[in-house]
């Protein structure tokens, strides 16, 4: 898997694909974080993400770890234009995840848009390996698509997951045909989900996940409200 000859056109095809959408989907619940000291986003592609957290939260220090050496050349690009008081505070690393050595505690794990980039079995070690460099009490965000309930929007997000793997599967190797749903995994290790968004038809998902220090939770449901997307979906979030 290597985005490195999509880097320069990936925020192109975004926008054509998904207009802003996928960018709301990545900050719509910075606001809700506590104050992480020690973040971790892995798969942070150019960047656009990693500057907005950087404002609300400018005395964080993040590890930015990506596959892609040009991913990583336009966020370090980006945040040093964008939010210059963040220089030696992040840390840009190029490895693959599955290698990667840990170096915990981190009181933030951010996944947006990456997990659905690995089978099953992957998505089940991956989790339990960030899982395993999370603070006791640390906040998962996630961003990531997902299949909706009702019918239309049902298959509208097949077909376009459908296009959308078989597009990445040919330019960049990726091997999944199919999403794989993190949260079982999230919760065996320790982890709630807090906060829950959904918008674009019901496709995209933001979640904030807790863990407390004891690792023993009781399920609660978030606040309901009606997703935001422009359609007017009607979606209950």
């Amino acid at each position: 898997m290597n985005f490195d000859g999509l880097a320069r056109s990936y925020r192109l095809l975004e926008t054509v694909s998904f207009g802003n959408a996928l960018q709301r989907c990545r900050t719509t619940l910075i606001p809700a974080l506590t104050t992480p000291r020690r973040a971790l986003i892995i798969g942070e592609g150019d960047g656009r993400f990693l500057c907005e957290f950087l404002r609300h939260h400018p005395s964080a220090e993040v590890d930015c770890i990506d596959l892609s050496a040009r991913m990583l050349e336009l966020a370090q690009d980006r945040a040093a234009r964008e939010v210059p008081v963040s220089r030696g505070r992040v840390r840009f690393i190029q490895t693959p995840i599955e290698t990667w050595r840990a170096e915990p505690p981190y009181d933030l794990i951010v996944t947006h848009f990456f997990l659905d980039c690995f089978e099953r079995a992957a998505v089940a070690k991956i989790v339990g390996k960030l899982g395993a460099s999370a603070a006791p009490n640390a906040e998962w965000l996630l961003g990531d698509f997902r299949i909706p309930d009702r019918m239309a929007a049902r298959w509208h997000a097949r077909l376009w997951l459908s296009l959308m793997y078989g597009f990445f599967g040919a330019v960049t190797n990726i091997e999944p045909r199919q999403l794989v749903d993190p949260t079982p995994h999230l919760r065996a290790n320790g982890f709630i989900c807090a906060q829950s968004r959904i918008s674009h038809f019901g496709m995209l998902k933001a979640e904030l996940w807790h863990r407390t220090p004891t690792n023993t939770f009781r399920a609660r449901s978030p606040a309901t409200r009606l997703c935001e997307c422009p359609t007017g979906c009607g979606v209950h979030v």
